[in-house]
C-alpha cells in the first residue's frame, strides 16, 4: 500500500465490499476514535478531500490491533 492513497487505490479496495457497508475513518490520537465521513468529495489543488462528519466513538480494539496502533 502506498503511503499516499490515491482515488484509484481506494476504489480498488472498496470494489470488493458490499456497497451498503457503512464506512468510518479511524483516527489515531492518544485514544483511537472512529469518525463518520462527509458525503461530499471536494477536489482542490490536485487533491481529493473527504470531510470528517462527526465522531462516532472509540475504535474497536481489534481494528486498532490490525492497524498496529496498540
Amino acid at each position: 500500500m502506498p503511503h499516499y492513497l490515491t482515488v484509484g487505490h481506494l476504489l480498488r479496495q472498496l470494489q470488493a465490499l458490499d456497497p451498503n457497508l457503512p464506512i468510518r475513518l479511524a483516527i489515531n490520537p492518544d485514544f483511537p476514535f472512529t469518525h463518520y465521513l462527509g458525503a461530499e468529495v471536494i477536489v482542490r489543488d490536485g487533491k481529493a478531500f473527504i470531510a470528517d462528519d462527526g465522531q462516532e466513538g472509540y475504535l474497536p480494539p481489534a481494528v486498532s490491533d490490525a492497524l498496529a496502533w496498540a
